[in-house]
Protein backbone atom coordinates (compact mmCIF):
# COMPACT_ATOMS: atom_id res chain seq x y z
CA UNK A 1 0.00 0.00 0.00
CA UNK A 2 3.17 2.26 0.19
CA UNK A 3 3.06 2.52 -3.61
CA UNK A 4 0.03 5.04 -3.70
CA UNK A 5 -0.02 8.32 -4.68
CA UNK A 6 -2.36 10.62 -2.98
CA UNK A 7 -0.80 13.83 -4.03
CA UNK A 8 -0.36 15.04 -0.69
CA UNK A 9 1.33 17.83 -1.88
CA UNK A 10 -1.66 19.20 -4.20
CA UNK A 11 -4.39 21.07 -2.20
CA UNK A 12 -7.29 21.85 -4.93
CA UNK A 13 -9.51 23.47 -2.20
CA UNK A 14 -7.16 26.46 -2.18
CA UNK A 15 -8.45 27.73 -5.86
CA UNK A 16 -11.66 27.98 -7.60
CA UNK A 17 -13.13 24.76 -9.08
CA UNK A 18 -11.65 23.94 -12.01
CA UNK A 19 -15.54 22.72 -13.29
CA UNK A 20 -18.40 24.30 -13.08
CA UNK A 21 -22.48 22.64 -13.50
CA UNK A 22 -23.61 21.85 -16.35
CA UNK A 23 -20.37 22.18 -18.11
CA UNK A 24 -19.99 19.70 -20.95
CA UNK A 25 -16.69 17.10 -19.45
CA UNK A 26 -14.72 14.25 -21.07
CA UNK A 27 -13.73 11.41 -19.30
CA UNK A 28 -9.84 11.02 -19.63
CA UNK A 29 -9.76 7.46 -18.33
CA UNK A 30 -11.93 4.30 -17.99
CA UNK A 31 -13.59 4.54 -14.68
CA UNK A 32 -14.43 1.29 -12.37
CA UNK A 33 -16.55 0.55 -10.11
CA UNK A 34 -14.23 0.35 -6.53
CA UNK A 35 -17.16 -0.76 -4.69
CA UNK A 36 -19.20 2.70 -3.93
CA UNK A 37 -21.17 2.14 -7.24
CA UNK A 38 -24.32 0.05 -6.08
CA UNK A 39 -25.64 -2.36 -8.69
CA UNK A 40 -22.59 -2.80 -9.96
CA UNK A 41 -19.43 -5.34 -8.98
CA UNK A 42 -16.61 -4.27 -8.35
CA UNK A 43 -14.45 -4.05 -11.35
CA UNK A 44 -17.11 -3.26 -13.84
CA UNK A 45 -16.75 -0.35 -16.24
CA UNK A 46 -19.08 2.16 -15.54
CA UNK A 47 -17.66 5.22 -17.67
CA UNK A 48 -15.13 4.41 -21.18
CA UNK A 49 -12.43 6.83 -21.93
CA UNK A 50 -13.83 9.47 -24.10
CA UNK A 51 -17.75 9.34 -22.70
CA UNK A 52 -18.63 12.80 -22.40
CA UNK A 53 -20.85 13.97 -19.70
CA UNK A 54 -22.05 16.93 -17.88
CA UNK A 55 -20.86 18.46 -14.31
CA UNK A 56 -24.13 17.98 -11.93
CA UNK A 57 -22.36 18.64 -8.75
CA UNK A 58 -19.39 19.62 -6.66
CA UNK A 59 -17.89 18.25 -3.60
CA UNK A 60 -14.79 17.82 -1.62
CA UNK A 61 -13.34 14.82 -0.16
CA UNK A 62 -10.67 15.14 2.83
CA UNK A 63 -10.69 19.22 3.01
CA UNK A 64 -7.96 18.59 -0.25
CA UNK A 65 -9.81 17.77 -3.46
CA UNK A 66 -12.80 18.91 -5.76
CA UNK A 67 -15.20 15.76 -6.81
CA UNK A 68 -16.91 16.49 -9.52
CA UNK A 69 -20.18 14.22 -10.07
CA UNK A 70 -20.60 13.72 -13.72
CA UNK A 71 -23.96 12.64 -15.34
CA UNK A 72 -22.34 10.22 -18.07
CA UNK A 73 -25.32 10.38 -20.21
CA UNK A 74 -24.66 7.35 -22.90
CA UNK A 75 -23.74 4.76 -19.86
CA UNK A 76 -26.60 5.85 -17.57
CA UNK A 77 -24.16 6.66 -14.84
CA UNK A 78 -23.05 8.93 -12.52
CA UNK A 79 -19.75 9.16 -11.13
CA UNK A 80 -18.08 11.16 -8.13
CA UNK A 81 -14.25 12.32 -10.45
CA UNK A 82 -11.47 14.51 -9.89
CA UNK A 83 -10.24 17.22 -12.10
CA UNK A 84 -7.38 15.51 -13.24
CA UNK A 85 -10.01 12.67 -14.66
CA UNK A 86 -11.47 15.05 -16.98
CA UNK A 87 -11.13 17.19 -19.60
CA UNK A 88 -13.32 20.48 -20.53
CA UNK A 89 -15.24 20.63 -23.76
CA UNK A 90 -16.71 23.76 -23.44
CA UNK A 91 -13.73 26.16 -22.42
CA UNK A 92 -10.80 24.91 -24.62
CA UNK A 93 -8.06 27.26 -24.59
CA UNK A 94 -8.26 29.32 -27.76
CA UNK A 95 -4.70 27.90 -29.27
CA UNK A 96 -6.14 24.32 -27.98
CA UNK A 97 -8.91 25.28 -30.43
CA UNK A 98 -6.41 26.65 -33.01
CA UNK A 99 -4.43 23.76 -33.27
CA UNK A 100 -7.97 21.51 -33.95
CA UNK A 101 -8.61 23.89 -36.95
CA UNK A 102 -11.81 22.89 -38.66
CA UNK A 103 -12.44 19.85 -36.29
CA UNK A 104 -13.07 22.66 -33.48
CA UNK A 105 -16.09 23.30 -35.10
CA UNK A 106 -17.43 19.59 -33.99
CA UNK A 107 -16.68 20.32 -30.73
CA UNK A 108 -19.52 22.37 -30.39
CA UNK A 109 -22.26 19.50 -30.97
CA UNK A 110 -20.81 16.89 -29.34
CA UNK A 111 -22.69 15.37 -26.32
CA UNK A 112 -25.79 17.96 -27.41
CA UNK A 113 -29.00 16.49 -28.07
CA UNK A 114 -29.82 16.96 -32.09
CA UNK A 115 -32.84 19.34 -32.15
CA UNK A 116 -36.44 17.70 -33.18
CA UNK A 117 -37.42 18.52 -36.51
CA UNK A 118 -40.90 19.00 -37.21
CA UNK A 119 -42.51 16.55 -39.36
CA UNK A 120 -44.63 17.73 -42.63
Amino acid sequence: MADINRDDNEIELAGPPRFHYGERVVSRTVIRNDGTYSGKDIGDVLVQRGEIGYVVNINSFLQQFYIYAVDFVDSGCRVGMRAKELCTLDKLPEEVLQQLGAKAAALGELGLVPAKTEEV
